[in-house]
């Protein structure tokens, strides 16, 4: 029965390991230090003690990690493995795209790989240039991958259970600047979704702004002071990025006239490109040309204040909504 407790992100995260667990026998949970540890961010923390053995810590290997798990959706299980930083699954990306994203293409729909990889990505102090890339774009150009970004607990529990009860191979991003926030209100218990979907943290008339992940929370921030000034701003959080909710974008766009992408990834290749591409391609009515807000293109310094001078901050997504409102 669906109940209401009170948890942050990383306290989410645990509770859905833990139902899929309890819910589907056929789930395995593993990676680098996510047993006996708990996780490298404590996320895992007390499943083991919990399900014995389908929790399990591995060797560092993520192409060992994710060979395993395709050999083992492709027979009936349904792994979870936990890459730490996104930026290590790039060692693995030959299991990841050749592989994963092919079986069922390959088998003609006789097998799939139900596998979900749990990792992070982001900006956090001192993360450096190999903690803080945000690759989402990668996998979204490979077909057959799904992939989401939940940032709030209620969306880190609920989309991590759509991932794991999905058939194809899904990689649920986190963000570990979230995991020990505030706790909120989640539901927990309630009938698991299918995949897809998008959030409306915000409504309004004047501006359409398409955003995914922790930056979401400035281009909240940034909402909020246009609206103080009675400028209505439509924010839709993609947490969903394949599949991806294109008709709630040409939606709020055919209101508003007006379109801003914001994301944390590099702007050259970002899909933030394609969000756009996809409004032109429409032929959807704009009253200024759309504009993206994103990484400039660049390597991440460990310096926090260099760092912050190359990310989107609050003031610049604000500037941009105000320039493309005037305009």
């Amino acid at each position: 029965m669906p109940e209401i407790v009170k948890l942050n992100v990383g306290g989410a995260v645990n509770a859905a390991l833990a139902r899929a667990l309890e819910e589907m026998p056929e789930t395995l949970l593993y990676g680098e230090d996510v047993g006996k540890p708990g996780g490298v961010f404590g996320v895992s923390r007390g499943l083991q003690k919990r399900f014995g053995d389908r929790v399990f810590d591995t060797p560092i290997s993520e192409t060992a990690m994710l060979g395993a798990a395709v050999g083992a959706a492709s027979f009936g299980r349904r792994p979870i493995v936990e890459i730490m930083w996104i930026d290590f699954s790039l060692v693995a990306f030959d299991q990841i795209v050749n592989q994963a994203a092919n079986v069922r293409y390959v088998s003609e729909g006789r097998t799939a790989a139900p596998l979900t990889i749990r990792t992070q990505q982001g900006t956090a102090p001192a993360a450096c240039a190999q903690h803080s890339q945000n690759l989402e774009a990668l996998l979204l150009h490979v077909p057959g991958i799904r992939v989401c970004m939940p940032r709030t607990a209620q969306d880190s529990y609920d989309l991590l259970l759509s991932a794991i009860a999905c058939d194809d191979p899904t990689v649920v991003i986190e963000n570990r600047t979230l995991y020990a926030g505030t706790k909120q209100e989640v539901t927990v218990g309630q009938p698991i979704a299918p995949i897809g979907g998008h959030r409306r943290p915000r409504s309004g008339d004047d501006v359409t702004v398409v955003t995914w992940g922790a930056i979401t929370q400035k281009v909240l921030d940034a909402a909020d002071r246009l609206e103080a000034d009675g400028v209505g701003v439509d924010v839709i959080e993609a947490v969903w990025l394949n599949p991806f909710d294109d008709e709630a974008v040409l939606e709020s766009v055919g209101r508003t006239g007006r379109l801003v992408v914001v994301h944390e990834a590099a702007r050259t290749g970002g899909f933030g490109a394609e969000v756009v591409s996809r409004v032109v391609e429409s032929g959807a009515q704009l009253a200024v040309p759309p504009r993206r807000v994103a990484l400039k293109d660049s390597r991440i310094p460990s310096a926090p204040q260099l760092a912050a001078a190359l990310l989107p901050q609050t003031d610049e997504i604000e500037t941009a909504l105000r320039e493309v409102v005037r305009s």
